[in-house]
Order: structure tokens, then C-alpha cells, then sequence
């Protein structure tokens, strides 16, 4: 389902992802296919194909809302278990630093900077030292798409490495591995974000030291008037980058 630009992005997603891989395999292949993906002129036409409506629009809107953690999270392809591919769009002066948490994810995943600027940073727990943090496994709800926040106790964190990545450039995190992201300039910044492997955790981990989380945190999806919106001004973006 779809015209040649998501037929065309279902098969390189395919050809390159699909089967066994070694996580260190797999993370290579997701880098270089958000890389191919995450080009403007590529990721535009992918974007204004969606916007005419091909795809699932209804489907993949059920599954693309804005995040707490301050961007737009749009669902372009859906392929069951085994990747999801999705636009990010990031809005200075949301999700900065001291109010995003630390967190991990349930599958691998890859992501290409678009448009923008993208500042991380990775951590890693530690006995002592560092940083105080609380701790939470997150899920989803059962019979709805809210976060669960059950907390798990006090932590200590470790920042072990601080990286910048402007337009152009790729990445790629095993599923485990801690982090945060913001975006790092007023303009606003356009991601490709991979997720990939049929393996996905049952839970992530999730770490602030903003004071306690509530214990449900709600979801709310994009309907579809609004999730074609999003995408013809995402494309409207891409043309005047």
C-alpha cells in the first residue's frame, strides 16, 4: 500500500534490516539507511507523498502525537514488529536540557539529522558520585497508549560522553543505552528516527532529577486531519531548507 516513494522506502528498509542480525550489524545497517533516508530532498519527497495521503494515514496517525519530551513524533512507516520509521520535529525552547529525562529505548535505533542541531548526552549508572536521580520502569498501558512510570528508586548516574550533531549527520544507540536530546538552536530541527529489530523490550528506563513523575503519563494520538497537516508543513519546511 502506498506510491513508489513508500514502496521505495518499505524495500530499502527490508533489503537492509530484515533477518537476524548481530546488534552491532544492524545498528551499522540502520545508520547507513537513515543516512540514504535523511537526505532533504529525499526525506521531502517521502514526506509529500504521505501528506497526499498515501500510506496508512489513519493508521499511522493513531501512532504519532506530540511527545512530553518536546518534538513531534510522526509516524511515516509502520512495518509491524520490525522497523518504525518516523519524522521528529524538535522546537527550540522545548525538551531543554533539565527537563528531559535520562532514558532508554525498546529496540535499537538509528537517527539522521535533517534540518537543525542536535545536542546529546549518554550516561551510564554508577555506585556513587555523579548524579541523583530517581528511577522508573516505563510501559504502556494496557487497552490505551499512556506511559507507566512505576518507580524503582533512587539512582545514581554517570555522563560519559557530550556530542553535537548538526544537519547531515547520523547516529546510531543499542537499545539499552542511556541518553538525552535537545534541540541546540532556535531554528527548529527536523530528525529521521529508525526504530528496528523484532526484539523490543517490554519496558524502558527512565531517570529524572526534576522531582517526582506522576504514575501515568497520557498519550494523545494525532487525528487524521491533523497528522496530514503536520506532514504538508514538514514538508513545507523541507523545501526552505
Amino acid at each position: 500500500m502506498g506510491g513508489p516513494q513508500v514502496l521505495a522506502t518499505r524495500r530499502l528498509l527490508s533489503e537492509a534490516l530484515d533477518g537476524e542480525l548481530p546488534e552491532h550489524e544492524r545498528l551499522l545497517a540502520a545508520r547507513s539507511v537513515v543516512a540514504e533516508l535523511g537526505t532533504p530532498g529525499r526525506l521531502l519527497e517521502l514526506t509529500a507523498e504521505l501528506a497526499s495521503g498515501e500510506g496508512d494515514p489513519r493508521g499511522c496517525a493513531r501512532l504519532s502525537y506530540r511527545h512530553v519530551l518536546g518534538f513531534d513524533k510522526l509516524l511515516l512507516i509502520d512495518d509491524g514488529p520490525h522497523h518504525m520509521l518516523r519524522a521528529h520535529l524538535w522546537h527550540a525552547g522545548r525538551g531543554a536540557i533539565g527537563k528531559e529525562d535520562i532514558h532508554n529505548h525498546r529496540s535499537p535505533l538509528a537517527s539522521s539529522v535533517v534540518r537543525g542541531r542536535l545536542a546529546m548526552e549518554l550516561y551510564a549508572p554508577r555506585g556513587d558520585g555523579g548524579i541523583e536521580a530517581d528511577s522508573y520502569q516505563e510501559s504502556l498501558a494496557d487497552g490505551s497508549a499512556d506511559w507507566l512510570l512505576e518507580p524503582t528508586g533512587p539512582a545514581r548516574l554517570h555522563l560519559t560522553q557530550v556530542a553535537e550533531y548538526t544537519a547531515g549527520s547520523t547516529y546510531a544507540l543499542p537499545a539499552h543505552t542511556l541518553h538525552r536530546a535537545w534541540c541546540d538552536t532556535a531554528e527548529p530541527t527536523v530528525t529521521l528516527f529508525l526504530e528496528t529489530g523484532s526484539g523490543r523490550r517490554r519496558h524502558t528506563d527512565v531517570f529524572t532529577a526534576a522531582g517526582p513523575h506522576p504514575g501515568t503519563v497520557p498519550k494523545v494520538p494525532l487525528d487524521v486531519d491533523d497528522y496530514l497537516g503536520e506532514l504538508n508543513a514538514l514538508a513545507e519546511l523541507l523545501r526552505s531548507s
